[in-house]
């Protein structure tokens, strides 16, 4: 006679063994968390990677019997791009990373998978995912971009607005082997801007997850709704690692956008941005949170875990929110026409490119003033009973560089000196190792606060010099060595 199981019974059964797979997927990622610096490809280590460099790691799986490489297209300027195969399930799983050139955190990520699948560690897990999954990477969908470090490629072409007219031939290669897999997943791998934050709090959206519209209604079907599950199941994975420090992307429709098409041609497609960290400009540590959050979002696909995820605490992850600065100065007090006046100032050291795109020196800008109450910084500052002072420029004009080394910046920086002018400038530089900003003879100094200005001054408290801002960088006079990246040349 068969034993009848009482429905209360079965709903506690059910709970259980949900239980026991987010125990086992918990258990999966706290592992992969510890052990990772054994897979990541320490051959690079910066994001300003070329082609040349990335292709010669690809090949080394070549001669693997578990990995598939084929090349699957070209770039305008004749630039292969390569597509990695690896599992024999029936689930195929679509990754792709820098379509935007510049946006190579996740190409760093996906060579770091690709050594996890071809070490001998975590057997039982790599083998459900490969039982159950066909696990599919083009990496550097745009090499031409990632040539010159630019968002678009060599036809000045956005590939990720290109998904209709398909002008391009990297957006015509993703489409293609997109419906040649008809794959069920996809991930689209991205990175945005470091000044996101999760909205409402001081904390960056270093993982923004995005679950792409398929149309202007926003609706939610099977297709949409999977994504949405699985960004859930890695939002847990990442609050242990970047607690607060993930948001969700705008999802207004867009019909010329690859993600939105791919979620409307019927793969469930997860967007996942690469914001800002603290320390981190580089992004190994948001490379490292890629590789958590990719490889635990294969193990539940393959498992199956993330059916019993939630939709509605897809709602719950904070929107992304651009309120985030390098360095905010709280309440400083600023003289103009003889009358004080007290404005916080937001400042952002942009990037400049150097050295053939390998490289930059920073440029340190006022971007915003006036009352930002509402807005966070990787480094505020309360400038509370100080004074803004533009500095000034050395007495002498010394001849060159080489003048230099024989100055003592901490004395210097004390007197408000933030400017020394040089009879020979360097002609094939724009910045300086030194504390201070070079320029020409005839250099003068523009004293008017406005957004758009260099970010050098002067914090002063009872006549005396307590802080410097040097190029968008705080310090003290006597940590110039320690906290300065670069100062700048004025031509």
């Amino acid at each position: 006679m068969r034993k009848i199981i009482p429905f209360r019974l079965l709903i506690i059964l059910f709970v259980l063994a949900g239980m026991n797979i987010n125990a086992q997927n918990s258990g999966f990622t706290e592992k992969l968390w510890k052990s990772y610096d054994q897979y990541k490809n320490e051959k690079i280590e910066i994001r300003r990677f070329k082609h040349k460099d990335l292709v010669p790691l690809l090949d080394e799986f070549s001669g693997h019997p578990q990995f598939e490489i084929n090349k699957v297209g070209e770039s305008i300027e004749g630039r292969s791009l390569n597509l990695i195969s690896i599992g024999n399930g029936d689930t195929d799983v679509f990754l792709w990373s820098q379509m935007h050139g510049d946006e190579s955190t996740a190409t760093m990520a996906i060579l770091d998978i690709l050594n996890f699948f071809d070490s001998e560690d975590f057997k039982e897990e790599k083998k459900v995912m490969l039982d159950q999954l066909r696990i599919h990477f083009l990496p550097m969908l745009n090499p031409d971009g990632a040539e010159v470090f630019e968002r678009r490629n060599a036809l000045g072409v956005d590939v990720n607005r290109d998904a209709l007219r398909l002008q391009s031939p990297e957006s015509r290669t993703l489409k293609r082997v997109r419906d040649s897999l008809d794959a069920d997943f996809g991930f689209n791998l991205h990175d945005q801007s470091r000044y996101y934050n999760a909205e409402r709090t001081e904390k960056p959206a270093t993982i923004s997850f995005l679950a792409p519209a398929f149309n202007y209604e926003k609706d939610i079907n099977d297709v949409r709704g999977r994504s949405m599950k699985l960004i859930v199941e890695m939002n847990k994975v990442l609050q242990k690692y970047a607690p607060g420090q993930v948001g969700r992307y705008n999802d207004d429709f867009e019909p010329r956008a690859f993600g939105d098409n791919i979620q409307k041609w019927g793969t469930s497609t997860v967007l996942i941005e690469s914001g800002g960290f603290p320390g981190d400009r580089e992004k190994q540590e948001i490379r490292k949170l890629n590789f958590i959050a990719i490889l635990s979002a294969l193990n539940s696909i393959a498992t199956g875990d993330y059916e019993n995820a939630s939709l509605a605490e897809y709602e719950t992850i904070p929107n992304n929110d651009r309120q985030l600065f390098d360095l905010k100065l709280e309440g400083v007090t600023y003289e103009l026409k003889g009358k004080p006046y007290i404005l916080d100032l937001a400042i952002n050291l942009n990037e400049q490119d150097i050295d053939e795109n390998t490289d930059f020196f920073y440029v340190g800008r006022v971007v915003d003033q006036g009352d930002l109450s509402t807005g966070y910084a990787y480094e505020s500052f309360d400038a509370s009973g100080y004074t803004l002072d533009f500095g000034k420029v050395y007495p002498e004009v010394l001849e060159d560089v080489s003048d230099l080394s024989d100055l003592d910046f901490t004395e210097l920086l004390s007197r408000g000196v933030g400017y020394i002018r040089l009879e020979e400038l360097p002609e094939d530089h724009s910045f300086t190792g030194y504390p201070v900003n070079l320029v020409s003879e005839d250099f003068s100094l523009n004293k008017e606060l406005l957004p758009g200005r260099n970010a050098t001054f002067f914090l002063k408290k009872n006549g005396e010099t307590a802080y410097v801002v040097m190029n968008g960088f705080l310090f003290k006079p006597g940590e110039a060595a320690e906290q300065v990246e670069n100062g700048l040349i004025f031509h």
